[in-house]
């Protein structure tokens, strides 16, 4: 039997990301839970990640970090799940996916921050403006079920964990589209199971002080 993977995380970072699409793939895996302030900045984990952040997981004695590529490289890793569509259809999947995690990540994480553009400058900033990435977002999502059409990939857990947050913290405006995608991908089995367990954890971590 092979190794399980490996996932570092904590249950309050986007680490929420990777533990889902584990429970997507249904392999086995094994978490280790990193605190901020000591076991993400410590030798040892940034000989894994030298960003010193999560997540990060390790299979087969590979490291991948970033949560984009940790979904695309499970969605491979793993085919029998059915995550990833066939290698010559995967021009929404590759779209979508790259989409959310580059434009729509500065748009939305630069607004949040209270970063403002200064007049003129939007070609500067690559995604141009937080409205124009929505709308563009928007379309990924509408008049199909899923980003690839009728089938769920690995895209749509890293697309629709960017809008599943987004509109839990009110950093990307409730739009019916959204609501309606959220409300879809929060029905998933291993959705459910994910937030389960890092709720458990964040109110076990709460106890704790």
């Amino acid at each position: 039997m092979a190794d399980p993977v490996l996932l570092y995380t904590n249950p309050m970072s986007r680490g929420q990301i990777a533990r889902w699409m584990l429970e997507e793939v249904g392999t086995p895996y094994e978490a280790v839970i990193l605190d901020y302030a000591g076991g993400m900045k410590t030798a040892d984990y940034r000989a894994i990640n030298p960003m010193g952040k999560v997540p990060a997981i390790v299979h087969g004695g590979k490291v991948v970090t970033e949560c984009a590529a940790i979904c695309a490289y499970l969605a491979d890793a793993f085919p029998a799940a059915g995550l990833a569509p066939a290698t010559d259809d995967r021009a929404d999947y590759y779209r979508w996916l790259f989409f959310a995690a580059g434009p729509v990540e500065a748009a939305v994480t630069n607004k949040a921050m209270g970063f403002v553009l200064p007049e003129g400058r939007e070609r500067s900033a690559g995604y141009g403006s937080l409205d124009d990435t929505l709308d563009t977002l928007e379309t990924a999502v509408t008049g199909r079920s899923w980003i690839c059409g009728g089938t769920f990939t690995a895209a749509d857990v890293y697309v629709g964990a960017q809008i599943d947050w987004g509109l839990t913290f009110g950093t990307i405006p409730s739009r019916p589209a959204f609501e309606a995608y959220a409300a879809r991908l929060r029905e998933r089995p291993a959705y459910k199971r994910q937030k389960e367990i890092d709720n458990a954890l964040i109110a076990e971590m709460q106890k704790q002080g």
